[in-house]
């Protein structure tokens, strides 16, 4: 999903990426080591690093290894039907992450698998006395631990209670003002969720309440992702609209999409607009819905699967994505209103919509962070390092993002936008003969690589994805080559930021301008 540039409040339209049709893949922690934190009778993995497994099939696998006083931590997704360490993953069908002990000639092993959206292996359990808390401490922490978290325990149930409280007579009260007001079907935000999400009051998109839904009628299932659902529905029996459907489980990264979109500053006629969200009961379980337009092209993957671009197209195409996340990255609107920037964290062709043959709109906001300069860097730091394996930078594969600067964020997004544009121009015509589409480093590695063979393409190698010399033959590409070479640079400092990367598209739009003048002159 993409959004839009500009100040003007439009519908927006969603649909998830059809790569994820059908399928629901894991978000696990993912380290190469770690030191393990214990504290309370709990152990953790303590790795900064998450991703999305490749597929639906592969677990999330924790693996504690102990040689005499050193202990360390391997996180990773992993197909279970293949060998770990020379041993299975014994069971895996949880949430929960319990440690088990497998035989090892040296010093102890124990592993885990767990299937769940949320970093399950990042918690490590385990039953037996003699296994895991107590090979870092004694046994007689864990009583002491319990009784201590008591009191705190006792009082967290009691702000619980008293917030559910406050929030029941809150919610009377706006029913009893939308009795009277019946005219208005949806409610602004108020100041309190406005402020979780820095975002004035005047400048928040509607949010309807359950008090009266909108009237909407779905039709067709059209995307399935890790966590939400996305149906082409009917807005009041005409128009045609997505609804993402997030479960009760999905309430953060629906929280998180709705702190984007109701951010006035953010509206763009490249990054995806919002209509409205709403809180509904469906079987007796609460769902989180965010409506938007509907893009009946799908995503650029799929597109450019089926379609090859001229290059023509694939300017304005490609520019939009630019533009997109041009203004995602700017401190400022194109107005000159200041605003906070904001990082995607998971630009990939899939989270790309075609608008139109000549236009694409940034979508799927649920890790995108706002970087406000006003928070700490424990704040960036507990944001976690997220994102699709194949377009990670290498600094994110490494584990040494610089979360002092916030232009840090940037530069990773940069990086994934040069994988995007290579695709992009690897289906143009202008490089002479086209080939099949492929993913990114699609011809270096198998089709569903795991971590380890990314790390190695990208940061021991330092692979890119190949760029033939016939691409230079074409003025325009030859400028496209240089722009996606300075934006997968190694080294982040070193690559373009998006802004200037639009002002390149600018300069080939000219090239393009004088070439044809001259063409049709003569």
């Amino acid at each position: 999903m993409g959004g839009s540039a500009g100040t003007t409040t439009l519908l927006v339209y969603l649909t998830l990426s059809a790569a994820h049709r059908n399928t629901r893949t894991n978000v696990c922690k993912w380290c190469n080591y770690s030191q393990p934190i214990c504290e309370g009778g709990t152990c953790f993995s303590n790795c900064n690093l998450s991703s999305y497994c490749e597929t639906s099939e592969e677990i999330c696998v924790s693996l504690w290894k102990q040689d005499n006083d050193s202990v360390q931590v391997i996180t990773l997704c992993h197909h279970p039907q293949y060998p770990l360490e020379n041993v299975l993953v014994p069971s895996y069908n949880s949430v929960r992450c319990v440690m088990e002990a497998v035989p090892t000639r040296t010093g102890r092993l124990y592993i885990c698998g767990c299937v769940d959206e949320q970093e399950c292996n990042d918690k490590l359990i385990f039953y037996n006395d003699i296994d895991g808390y107590s090979l870092l401490h004694s046994r007689e922490v864990v009583p002491v631990a319990v009784i201590s978290l008591l009191p705190p325990l006792l009082l967290a149930i009691t702000v619980t209670v008293l917030f559910y409280l406050y929030r029941t007579q809150r919610l009377r009260k706006r029913s009893k003002a939308w009795q009277e007001k019946p005219g208005d079907y949806s409610y602004r935000l108020s100041l309190t969720s406005s402020s979780q999400c820095n975002i004035s009051i005047a400048c928040a998109n509607s949010i309807n309440h359950n008090t009266e839904l909108l009237p909407i009628e779905l039709e067709q299932r059209v995307g399935k992702g890790r966590i939400a659902e996305v149906w082409r529905a009917k807005l009041k029996h005409s128009e045609t609209v997505a609804v993402k459907i997030f479960p009760f489980q999905g309430y953060s990264s629906w929280k998180n999409e709705i702190c984007i979109f109701t951010d006035a500053n953010v509206k763009h006629e490249n990054v995806l607009q919002f209509l409205t969200a709403e809180e509904r009961v469906s079987s007796l379980q609460k769902q989180y819905w965010i409506i938007t337009a509907y893009h009946a092209r799908g995503n650029l993957k799929d597109y450019l699967t089926s379609h090859v671009l001229s290059w023509t197209s694939f300017l304005k195409m490609a520019g939009s994505v630019v533009n997109g996340l041009a203004h995602l990255h700017s401190d400022y609107t194109p107005c000159g209103t200041p605003k906070i920037a904001i990082a995607h964290r998971d630009i990939k062709s899939t989270n790309i919509l075609v608008k139109s043959e000549s236009e694409c709109v940034l979508c799927d906001f649920g890790i995108t962070l706002r970087l406000d300069p006003s928070l700490t860097v424990d704040a960036f730091a507990n944001s976690g390092q997220v994102g699709t394996a194949r377009y990670m930078a290498p600094e994110v594969l490494e584990s040494r993002v610089n979360l002092e600067d916030l232009e840090s964020f940037k530069q990773m997004d940069v990086y994934s936008l040069a994988l995007v544009l290579w695709e992009m121009g690897s289906r143009c015509e202008a490089v002479g003969e086209v080939k099949t589409y492929e993913l990114p480093f699609g011809s270096m590695m198998q089709e569903e690589p795991c971590i380890e063979s990314i790390r190695d393409l990208v940061l021991n190698r330092k692979e890119r994805p190949d760029i033939p010399l016939t691409w230079r033959r074409h003025p325009g590409m030859d400028v496209l080559c240089d722009t996606i070479m300075e934006c997968w640079d190694h080294d982040p400092e070193a690559r373009l930021t998006a802004p200037c990367v639009a002002e390149r598209f600018s300069l080939m739009e000219q090239m393009d301008a004088v070439s044809t003048y001259s063409s049709g002159y003569y």
